[in-house]
């Protein structure tokens, strides 16, 4: 069963993560979503571990501003952030190597 909310999604993501490509990899994703409630959420990548916590980072390394059904669709697999990005559904700020890097942290997740 696929998660429905984005928290169900984003709270399934540290389980889905690919230690491997976590590694060596240190990084605050921003996530501010825009909705009927808006919400803002960080994913905190460190040393093969994931951490999502409620709010705005004070230094996130990328940010993505999207509304919270694209945010569930890219994270449930059925919509393509490179697609969403190129439509302007996406807007990535920062650093975009790490937002192309989501596929490979979460393979059984994120389309691009």
């Amino acid at each position: 069963m696929q998660a429905k909310t984005i928290r169900e999604v984003l709270e399934a993501l540290p389980a889905k993560l690919d230690k491997d490509a976590a590694e060596d990899l240190d990084a605050i994703y921003q996530f501010n979503l825009r909705g009927d409630q808006g919400s803002h959420y960080h994913l905190l990548v460190q040393n093969g571990t994931c951490v999502v916590k409620d709010g705005i980072h004070a230094d996130p390394h990328v940010t993505l501003s999207m509304t919270e059904a694209d945010c569930i669709g890219i994270l449930n697999g059925r919509l393509s952030g490179m697609t969403m990005a190129m439509s302007g559904r996406l807007q990535i700020t920062g650093d975009i190597g790490l937002a192309m890097q989501l596929k490979s942290l979460f393979p059984d997740v994120v389309e691009h």
